[in-house]
């Protein structure tokens, strides 16, 4: 049986990822087997410079972890495991797992399931997941098309301005809108002409 310390160890541990899930915008469950030194170390740098915090866990310590945050990976959580979770972007550790297994060419190194914003989803669902583009891209494509047309307007703006300093075709309506404003002078001296050529007579 278990001593003392060996117990509160795993308490602790249990305690730790515990929190990790249920702080977490994602959690990844990633299968690792057959990862070599050194595809295992930049594997860990793409993670840390997405801001995801990735490592090996023990299966039966993490399910009991899963459970006290109100979900079931037993049936996933066998073999190797990895656990790959952030709370940022939530895409980007299927994101990472995916690309970096496409770049290097490796059918071992898979998905088990997870979660996102609270969501349990399958490997297929998070294979899926990691096709997507990252958030900030996400967020740019959007911001994109948005102010596309605002741009178009104001190069618009901007050449009408450059014609009008240069004295280009924008000034005509500015002429034309003069030529009204004389036509009422001139009725108001045919009008005071008459009483005088009358007066003569």
């Amino acid at each position: 049986m278990p001593n003392a310390k060996v117990l509160e160890s795993k308490k602790a541990v249990v305690e730790a990822l515990t929190g990790k899930i249920q702080e977490a915008t994602s959690v990844v469950f990633v299968d690792y087997k057959g990862i070599s030194v050194a595809q295992d170390t930049e594997l860990r740098k793409q993670f840390r410079e997405a801001g995801v915090e990735y490592s090996v866990v023990k299966n039966t310590l993490t399910n009991f972890a899963a459970k006290n945050a109100g979900y079931d990976f037993s049936k996933v959580l066998n073999g190797t495991t990895a656990m790959a979770s952030t709370t940022g972007d939530p895409i980007a550790p299927a994101r990472i797992v995916c690309e970096f297994a496409k770049k290097n060419k490796m059918k071992t190194l898979t998905i088990k399931g997870g979660i996102v914003e609270g969501s349990v989803l399958s490997a297929d669902q998070l294979n899926g997941f990691g096709e997507l583009p990252s958030k900030n891209a996400l967020v740019a494509s959007v911001l994109g098309t948005f102010l596309a047309p605002i741009s178009s307007l104001a190069f618009v703006l901007d050449q009408i301005r450059i014609k009008v300093e240069e004295g280009g075709a924008m000034p005509a309506p500015a002429a034309e809108a003069e030529a009204p404003a004389e036509a009422p002078a001139e009725a108001p001296a045919e009008a005071t002409e008459a009483p005088a050529a009358e007066a003569e007579a």
